[in-house]
């Protein structure tokens, strides 16, 4: 019974997330020999005030407009959930 578990800053829309669900799922049935009601998708939505990276927080990047020039607030969001998934993924590997 494969489970995944999502963490993502908040700031999503209600029908973002439940893209995301049906995404990931698609991809996890697509990829796996299992029935589709044994699959669990998760997502957990963290505070931005609650989420660093290198110190300082999504909170206070946003208030000081610093990130990725030119990107919206989701935009950076996304990018730094990326980054924390790939930083986590490489530390698996090591």
């Amino acid at each position: 019974m494969p489970q995944v578990a999502i963490t993502l800053a908040e700031g999503r829309t209600p029908t973002q997330i439940r893209d995301l669900l049906h995404e990931v799922h698609a991809a996890v049935l697509r990829t796996t020999n299992t029935r589709p009601e044994y699959i669990r998708v998760v997502v957990s939505e963290v505070p931005r005030s609650h989420w660093a990276t290198g110190d300082v927080t999504l909170t206070e990047m946003d208030a000081a407009g610093t990130g990725q020039s030119g990107a919206t607030t989701d935009e950076r969001s996304d990018q730094d959930d990326t980054r924390h998934l790939v930083t986590r993924a490489d530390e698996e590997q090591s």
